[in-house]
């Protein structure tokens, strides 16, 4: 991307540059700072509409603050494109969220400015709560601020945060960016409470005219001091925050550098913690975000003059809609199912489902705890709850998961998507525990598809019991085996054979391959120049017992295959088995490794884990050969 489109913009190297500007050129900057994400995105794919709305509060923060020694921590991290480019990472804005290329998410070890790592919701007040009392700790005077979008606060970890950090004696700024929007449209008691204080912006205007009339009066100007404190709370209702010890300001424009850049001088010197509420609009200055910015929340590769437009060729049905539909067809059989969704309605492909079924969807917002345990609640009472949930996110509902669902045997089917690496979006999306974490938990059951035809019918099975069970499915399309119209299921814990061995040499070895959801494919495929029998053992939880003494009798060495963490993984569960069973065999554990894995393309990410067909091969031939 020509740099001559942006001549302020390709001046700044660093925050310190920024703050070398003159005030009245920060809002050209801004300007150039908006159309170079647009077009940056455009180029790479990535998170737009929220990156759009935080451009001038990007700028404003980094003019004030006297970054990085002043800590900046970015909720969830998806707004953070503008921080990037201003904190030295512009040129290598080309290489976003691809193989060996910058994150879409802040991580500490990329940049300095990178405060603190994020990519899930509602952690920010927590952190830099911490940095601050660090500080102080430490004598040392910086400020902390947390920047936190009004979707994320809807959390428990958010209000935890804020009950701890109300008594603090230290310099912590939390920031509310108010966009009126998560991810999915937000949801509860609290949007309804942000929307009133949206409407409170006559009182600030009113309060300030006030103030300027009564001035020459000082008496009065006391007295209208006194009565504002009373009637605060019934005009504007700020007093939420103020319960809990912060000195709430706002709200105000966050898309007005003329406000933003007094108020958070004024805050700067400020002592104790503060909470400013700034009012930001998603896909801010690219008309077709702000229309739209569900559809560009998370956009491919496009052409900004023209938008997002349909693919040519309509796209391999994915996980997702295979789910999705399934959601559909068995609501309507079975009264008694309803979806729940922690704001995840598109991504988890609930929309049709909510519009068929609205008074049986529940979405609770980003509250992955509560999801679980208010699902155990409906169980209770005989309604059969399907939660769908992204695999990384399920991970923050793991104690209601055993406590609430498992220790209680209660029928709650998980619907884990993203199961496996994700590709872009990187380790912090990955569902690389789920198998591990899931299996050891008593009454849990665990199904592992292998393509889009055995996703709708597993689900159907996972629904047909009466303990809780997950069935995991990743991102994206399969094999593009054509689903079944039907709900039949398939039987509880069984797998199949589905390739035999030939035996035409001899001398080689007898190899099984022992495959649990979409590594099939691949493994079919390695399976015919190795000559090994393949099986489909579709459940991770419970194992197949009768089917792996057959196989395992019947050849020199097993080799099992997952897109998931090897330890305590599916392999582990068939160790267990052979032992249990007095079986010793050779067993080849396949998956992924003690290893974070970043962001880049999903297929060469497999490839370099060893887990695409020429991967698989190769491994079996290394550890086997004779």
């Amino acid at each position: 991307m020509s740099t001559t489109s942006f001549p302020l913009l390709q001046t700044i190297n660093d925050p310190a540059d920024l703050r070398q500007l003159a005030r009245a050129d920060l809002k050209a900057l801004a300007a150039e700072l908006r159309e170079f994400v647009l077009h940056s995105v455009s180029q790479t794919g990535g998170h737009l509409s929220s990156n759009l709305g935080t451009v001038e509060l990007t700028v404003a923060l980094h003019h004030v603050f006297n970054t990085p020694e002043d800590r900046l921590v970015w909720d969830v991290g998806h707004q953070t494109y503008p921080h990037k480019i201003l904190t030295g990472r512009r040129d290598r804005m080309h290489t976003l969220r691809q193989l060996g290329g910058i994150s879409g998410f802040p991580q500490r070890a990329e940049s300095i400015y990178d405060t603190f790592g994020t990519a899930h919701s509602s952690t920010s007040i927590s952190a830099a709560l911490g940095m601050a009392l660090a500080a102080k700790r430490k004598g040392e005077n910086r400020h902390a601020v947390a920047i936190i979008g009004d979707g994320a606060m809807t959390a428990g970890m958010a209000f935890e945060a804020l009950n701890n950090a109300g008594v603090a004696d230290c310099n912590l700024l939390v920031v509310l960016n108010d966009n009126d929007m998560s991810i999915s449209p937000p949801v509860g008691a609290l949007n309804r409470y942000l929307a009133q204080l949206m409407s409170g912006q006559f009182y600030a205007a009113a309060k300030n005219v006030g103030k300027t009339v009564l001035k020459p009066v000082p008496p009065l100007l006391e007295l209208a001091k006194r009565f504002e404190q009373q009637a605060k709370g019934m005009v504007v209702p700020a007093t939420l925050f103020e319960k809990f010890g912060f000195n709430y300001i706002g709200p105000i424009d966050g898309h007005d550098l003329d406000s933003l850049i007094p108020t958070l001088e004024n805050i700067k010197s400020l002592k104790g913690p503060q909470f400013l509420h700034v009012v930001t609009k998603k896909g801010q200055g690219y008309k077709l975000a702000e229309a739209d910015p569900i559809a560009y929340h998370g956009p491919g590769k496009f052409d900004p003059s023209v938008g997002l437009t349909k693919p040519a060729t309509p796209p391999k049905q994915t996980f997702t809609q295979v789910f999705g539909q399934w959601l559909c067809d068995m609501a309507a059989q079975d009264q008694r199912l309803v979806g729940i969704t922690p704001a995840m309605r598109e991504g988890s492909g609930m929309v049709e489902f909510e519009k068929r079924f609205p008074e049986r969807y529940y979405d609770v917002g980003i509250a992955e705890q509560h999801a679980v345990t208010f699902a155990a609640g409906m169980a209770c009472e005989g309604v059969k709850p399907v939660v769908a949930i992204y695999s990384t996110f399920l991970q923050r509902g793991y104690d209601q998961l055993i406590h609430d669902v498992a220790l209680q045997n209660l029928p709650v089917v998980f619907a884990l998507d993203r199961a496996g690496l994700v590709g872009a979006d990187g380790a912090t999306h990955a569902g690389a525990y789920d198998i591990p974490f899931v299996r050891c938990i008593p009454n849990m059951g665990m199904a592992c598809p292998a393509d889009e035809r055995e996703c709708r019918q597993l689900l159907t099975t996972a629904f047909e019991q009466n303990h809780p069970v997950a069935v995991r499915y990743p991102r994206g399309s399969g094999a593009g085996v054509a689903p079944l119209a039907g709900l039949e299921g398939l039987p509880f814990g069984k797998g199949e054979i589905r390739r035999e061995r030939q035996g035409t040499d001899a001398n080689a070895p007898r190899i099984a391959i022992l495959s649990f959801g979409t590594l099939l494919y691949p493994a079919l495929e390695a399976a015919e120049s190795l000559d090994a029998t393949v099986v489909n053992m579709r459940w991770a939880k419970p194992i197949d017992e009768a089917l792996l003494r057959d196989v395992a009798e019947r050849h020199d060495a097993l080799v099992t295959l997952e897109e998931g963490a090897i330890q305590g993984g599916a392999g582990s569960a068939v160790t267990e088995a052979l032992n249990t069973m007095g079986i010793v065999r050779p067993v080849l554990q396949l998956g992924l490794p003690d290893a974070f894995i970043e962001h880049g393309d999903p297929a060469k990410l497999l490839s370099l884990q060893g887990l695409d067909a020429v991967g698989i091969r190769k491994a079996i031939e290394l550890r086997f050969s004779r």
